[in-house]
């Protein structure tokens, strides 16, 4: 007897429909899973036998054979454990089955029928709603995070037995009631407050303008100036996630197995700052079964790398391409995974290795070829897709010391939002969040320049030798500026200030 039933692998941070078929034959014992499984999905094998007979159903004694079809899709992990299971008791006969087409299971089991946590859900409830599926049957611990879903309903199993009730119609489980998906405020986060940091005014206006656009930043200055603080301080300043971005980041933490399960939802913009001893597979994602990376963890938020030189140039270059697309393609032999990285760098380092060079106050005693080595650990081409270039100076005593309170994060953060809420309406339903996102057609309909502006960005260019890239970059910044003093023409002081922030990258 053939059984064919819903399940659902996840690749990358998406989820593909895979079917599961259960056929059962006469001959010697034998149970064997084709499809293109892993490791977890072979393994399951002995959970499943154990779970059935623990479970009170008896398992056949004899030659079952189960596929996962598509069978070129690899199959990871323990969520076919739970259809799979029921597929076997199914072709037994113990259950009869209807409207096979529009329901999907998902989940791990323990040796006792239980279920297990699995990871992906919500990228699993939302692929089903568009492919038709109606009922989707998860785990009782996952299933707060698949309700996020409108449109579909969602059953949480505790148990095999308990599916197998309910599918029976002996005891119905109870559809888990769809949770509103509501975006959060982002801006409390950190104890850092904008007006907790003396001095710094113009770093400060640079951090403003990157909030406002999605622009990356690198801060460089001597030791103990304040760099990381501010850093830090700028996830308190993001405007809050829209429900959409909400979504693309809950996906990415589900897959990477972090989402809380209190919180169902992220809903606050990500602040990762991985060590300077990260790998490259830690920082862009990858592994055998590849999964996101810090940069991917970042998506819609903060990527903080302090001590910029320290990591491996090697490391550092991976940055290139998701810089430049907001996304990181993984190649392995089984496939290419896609995983989003639309995020802002906030990179922080000092001038040279002991930090002094340029100091007012302390003299360096680094030897020019170390300092020269030191600054070219950062390659020109990574320079070049970095936005902002801010010098962060020694703080005078004067300005530690006094007590008037400047700015709040609030009321920074109340300029972003107006800033965000202009490039919403501008962009529509072009699926663009920033001003940096723009790519040339939206350049070319928003960043207009009148004369003035052309013979600045003229002279920048000749004088400068600025790459096109940065030519497009400073355009792209001087659209921010304009937005946030609501100006809907880019001017002439909206240019030169933008241009302030590529002197020292070229």
């Amino acid at each position: 007897m053939n059984i064919n039933i819903h399940a659902a692998a996840v690749v990358g941070i998406d989820a593909r429909l895979v079917d599961v078929e259960a056929d059962i034959l006469y001959g010697l014992p034998h149970f064997s899973v084709v499809g293109l499984p892993d490791a977890a999905v072979q393994e399951a094998r002995e959970r499943i036998r154990s779970a059935i007979k623990n479970s009170g159903f008896a398992f056949p004694r004899t030659r079952i054979t189960v596929n996962l079809a598509p069978a070129d899709i690899k199959k990871e992990g323990s969520m076919f454990d739970l259809p799979i299971a029921l597929s076997i008791l199914i072709a037994q006969g113990i259950v009869i089955f209807r409207n096979t087409g529009t329901r999907l299971f998902a989940g791990e089991l323990a040796l006792d029928g239980t279920t297990r946590s699995i990871r992906g859900v919500i990228s699993i409830a939302v692929h089903a709603r568009e492919m038709g599926i109606r009922e989707l049957y998860v785990p009782a611990c996952d299933a707060r995070e698949a309700a996020m879903i409108p449109g579909i309903d969602i059953y949480p199993v505790k148990n095999l037995h308990m599916l197998v009730e309910h599918i029976s119609g002996v005891k119905k489980i109870p559809i888990l009631k769809n949770i509103r998906m509501q975006s959060a405020d982002s801006g409390h986060q950190t104890r850092v407050d904008f007006s907790d940091i003396k001095g710094q005014q113009h770093v400060k206006r640079a951090l403003e303008i990157a909030a406002s656009g999605g622009h990356n930043v690198l801060l460089t200055g001597p030791p103990g100036v304040g760099k990381t603080m501010l850093a830090r301080a700028m996830i308190a300043i993001l405007p809050p996630l829209t429900l959409e971005e909400s979504l693309q980041v809950t996906k990415i933490y589900s897959v990477a197995g972090l989402l809380s399960r209190a919180q169902p939802l992220v809903t606050a913009r990500p602040f990762r700052s991985p060590h300077h001893t990260a790998s490259g597979v830690a920082l862009v994602g990858g592994g055998a079964t590849p999964k996101p990376g810090e940069i991917s963890l970042a998506h819609r938020g903060i990527l903080f790398l302090d001590e910029f030189p320290e990591f491996p140039r090697v490391v550092l270059e991976n940055l290139r391409q998701p810089l430049e697309d907001g996304v990181i393609s993984v190649s392995r032999a089984s496939g290419t995974y896609i995983f989003p990285a639309q995020f802002t760098l906030i990179a922080a380092m000092n001038p040279c290795p002991c930090g002094y060079a340029g100091h007012p106050q302390r003299q360096c005693v680094c030897p020019p070829a170390a300092v020269t080595k030191y600054q070219k650990r950062i390659s020109g081409p990574l320079l070049d897709r970095i936005d902002l270039h801010v010098e962060v100076p020694h703080v005078e005593f004067e300005k530690l010391t006094d007590t008037s309170v400047g700015e709040t994060s609030e009321q920074i953060r109340s300029r972003i939002i107006l800033a965000r809420n202009c490039q919403q309406k501008r962009f529509g339903n072009r699926r663009i969040f920033t001003n940096a996102e723009m790519s040339p057609r939206e350049l070319r309909a928003w960043c207009a320049v009148d004369s003035a502006s052309a013979q600045i960005l003229r002279q920048a260019v000749e004088r400068l030798r600025l790459s096109a890239r940065s030519y497009i970059r400073i355009l792209k910044i001087a659209r921010t500026i304009a937005d946030i003093e609501g100006q809907e023409c880019i001017g002439s002081v909206h240019v030169a200030e933008a241009l302030q922030y590529r002197s020292k990258a070229e």
